[in-house]
């Protein structure tokens, strides 16, 4: 039987539950997700567990914060002058948006909007969550060379 190791193209069903087992998210019937694994397509958490693991095969995973998204970081909640946004911003608490500095993108969730400052979270959402997954492996294939250069699944004919 064949079994998941690095540089195979994986397909697997899963539900994403949070320590409350409130459903965070899940696949959809017929469409697993499918990752190369050892590229960290994944959370490592996860992508460990998955090791070895056949088509068909099920099981139950933990993952603490430190292999999924991190801990929430107190350092990444900012206050941002108010003036940095376009003047017709429109700016709502739990608006979305990424911002760019020298370490690379940074997605953003607007907490708070004040007069003349905005409380951003730069903090992924699900950091400091312990997250619980439930997964059946679907499908496993090796990668094309392509696949493995580019280090990322290419599905329905997509080519760079």
């Amino acid at each position: 039987m064949q079994t998941i190791k690095k540089g195979d193209v994986v397909g697997f069903s899963f539900i994403l539950t949070n320590q409350d087992g409130e459903i965070l998210d899940q696949s959809y019937p017929g469409e697993p997700l499918m990752y190369l694994h050892g590229a960290e397509n994944i959370v490592p958490g996860l992508e460990k567990e998955m090791e070895n693991m056949e088509i068909g095969q099920s099981k139950k995973v933990q993952v603490v914060p430190e292999e999924a998204y991190g801990l929430f970081d107190d350092t990444l909640l900012f206050q941002v002058p108010r003036m940095n946004f376009p003047p017709d911003a429109v700016l709502e608490a739990g608006m979305q948006f990424q911002s760019e500095d020298e370490n690379g993108i940074m997605n953003i969730v607007v907490k708070e909007v004040k007069e003349d400052v905005v409380h951003v979270d730069a903090n992924h959402p699900l950091a400091g969550e312990t997250l619980n997954f439930d997964v059946t492996v679907e499908s496993i294939r090796a990668a094309t060379p392509q696949e493995l250069i580019h280090k990322h699944v290419h599905q329905h004919g997509h080519d760079h």
